[in-house]
């Protein structure tokens, strides 16, 4: 947390320092929009009694942007920049398009600043379900806030680094960081541990990414995050066909709503994933489900209570 609030103004720091300490320990993401309270989420959103002004609007501005607005053009296009510990900072203001597509963010007004937290072994108790001499091909489904991406990382970390209780050797990991949420690179250097033997391709567009990964680093299994466009399609049946384990990671309440979804419904059909894990959070507290091939909800394999 340190290096986010090295970001905010004093003014805003001290207001999130004000909170109970439980429910700092817990914050998720802090909302600054100019003209409007703070907000926090901390298992469910807080607005705390201080609004924001255009003044330290402006300040979170220079301080992301180390007083060089336009050296950020290509993050501001994207709509959110990667920050020192791997967090992430979403952008909302005035869009400028060129040709009708996005060239850039400019009066900028709203930062969700989302803190990415380790959470190491937190896939460990799913191993007995994922791995049975070599890893499956794994969907973890769930909506936001749920866990996908700590989970997807740590499965990440796990595979690259071995897991001598169940004799697993450590494999080659190729990650496709689409939106710098897996590892989060900075300069190309990962911020969070995803592990010994891993490859990352940073701020690259998964489909593209994933056949470059497959071409150039032979990975023994491949990591993307939310996939589900037509061209992703493409790049998981090259992945699977060469061999190679997949894990990836779909939005969505469950299984039964991701399979609605027609590119996502293909992929599934074909047979392209063997586990589903899906992931929910109801009033703070975080469940899951490990379905099989077919969707249906399997129970602990013996070695699971080991």
């Amino acid at each position: 947390m340190e290096t986010i609030y090295a970001y905010l103004p004093q003014t805003l720091k001290e207001t999130i320092y004000a909170m109970p300490s439980d429910l700092k320990s817990k914050i998720e993401e802090i909302r600054v929009r100019v003209g409007k309270p703070l907000e926090v989420i901390a298992g469910r959103p807080f607005h705390l009694p201080h609004v924001v002004t255009f003044e330290e609007g402006q300040a979170l501005v220079n301080k992301l942007s180390q007083h060089s607005f336009y050296a950020l053009d290509e993050e501001l296009r994207c709509g959110y920049l990667t920050i020192e510990g791997g967090h992430r900072v979403g952008l909302a203001g005035k869009v400028i398009l060129e040709e009708g597509k996005v060239k850039a963010l400019r009066y900028l007004s709203s930062f969700n600043l989302r803190i990415a937290r380790e959470k190491p072994g937190v896939s460990h108790p799913l191993i007995p379900w994922l791995f049975d001499e070599k890893w499956k091909n794994t969907l973890i489904i769930g909506a936001p806030q749920t866990g996908k991406t700590t989970l997807l990382r740590d499965l990440a970390k796990t595979a690259a680094t071995g897991m001598e209780k169940y004799n697993i050797p450590p494999v080659k990991v190729g990650i496709v960081d689409e939106r710098s949420e897996i590892a989060g690179c900075v300069k190309g250097i990962p911020q969070l541990d995803v592990g010994l033997r891993t490859d990352i391709l940073d701020a690259c567009p998964k489909a593209e990414g994933m056949m470059m990964m497959i071409r150039s680093m032979s990975p023994d299994i491949l990591i993307a995050d939310e996939i589900g466009r037509a061209e992703d399609g493409q790049a998981v049946a090259e992945a699977i066909n060469s061999g190679i384990a997949l894990m990836a990671t779909a939005h969505g309440s469950n299984y039964a709503e991701v399979i609605r979804r027609p590119i996502v419904q293909a992929m599934i059909e074909s047979g392209a994933f063997e586990r589903f894990i899906e992931l929910s959070a109801e009033k703070g507290e975080r469940s899951l489900k490990v379905l099989d091939q077919s969707g249906h909800e399997l129970a602990a394999p013996e070695r699971a209570a080991q």
